[in-house]
């Protein structure tokens, strides 16, 4: 393809699924459930802090911890007592266990309390094309708390290498805008252009096979080749072809 016509199959796929009736099947739909924007962002974070593996389990899980939370994210983060992290011991999801969930808790209460919240302190660092430097400082702040070394795992650093999946997912969610319902746009200090494009599997095998990515492993290098040549397909709104890469990869086994 050339690029005018990869611009315009991206495009069409993007608006494709960027749409609201795949939501039945995907982990965006636990922070739907809310509309404080403290809860969409504690929601919206732990949910995509446990987004690998069965996507149905991902949900169910997700659902465990907003049940947890007693469905008031942001009230619990703020007025829990230690006693009450007890209910966490018997969570897991993959290798994210209630010994974790219990400090990501007491981190965010930090963070809310000290920290100017989520969305200020991931609004620190950043520059006018990316929020990696951002992110790797948003992990420094989180775990300034005493924390079990495990824990640090589950949080990213593309600084040290990683592709942050998991964070740039949950970023797309807080930035972009509302016009289809999907993602929520309640992010208003961060622009759409600074996102990355969540990368994982699915959607390097996929920018592969489009030529957008060279590098074999899903790393930060990759991660950086594949915003180089999605910004050139739209500088303003580059991660919308998450949608494309994603639903090409999972839907269309592309």
């Amino acid at each position: 393809m050339t690029k005018k016509e990869l611009k315009e199959f991206l495009d069409a796929k993007s608006q494709q699924y960027n749409n609201p009736e795949f939501l039945d099947t995907d982990p965006l739909q636990i922070p739907h459930r809310f509309t404080k924007k403290e809860d969409i962002e504690i929601s919206g974070f732990l949910t995509a802090t446990i987004t690998w593996g069965n996507r149905k389990s991902i949900i169910k899980n997700a659902e465990k911890m907003m049940e947890l939370l007693d469905f008031s994210p942001y009230d619990f983060v703020m007025s829990h007592q230690e006693a009450d992290l007890d209910r966490f011991h018997n969570f897991v999801h993959r290798t994210f266990n209630g010994e974790d969930l219990s400090y990501f808790i007491r981190s965010l209460n930090n963070i809310y309390k000290n920290h100017g919240g989520m969305e200020h302190l991931l609004h620190q660092h950043s520059d006018s094309h990316s929020l990696q430097t951002s992110i790797s400082n948003f992990k420094a702040t989180f775990f300034e708390l005493p924390h079990q070394p495990r824990s640090t795992k589950h949080v990213a650093d593309p600084l040290r290498g990683s592709a942050a999946k998991r964070i740039n997912m949950f970023l797309r969610w807080m930035v972009r805008n509302n016009d289809t319902g999907v993602d929520f746009g309640i992010w208003k200090t961060i622009k759409p252009s600074q996102l990355s494009c969540p990368l994982d599997v699915h959607s390097g095998n996929v920018a592969r096979k489009l030529g957008l990515i060279q590098r074999k492993q899903n790393d930060a290098k990759a991660l950086l080749e594949l915003d180089t040549q999605l910004r050139k397909l739209d500088p303003t709104d580059p991660v919308k072809y998450d949608f494309a890469l994603f639903g090409l990869g999972v839907f269309e086994k592309f």
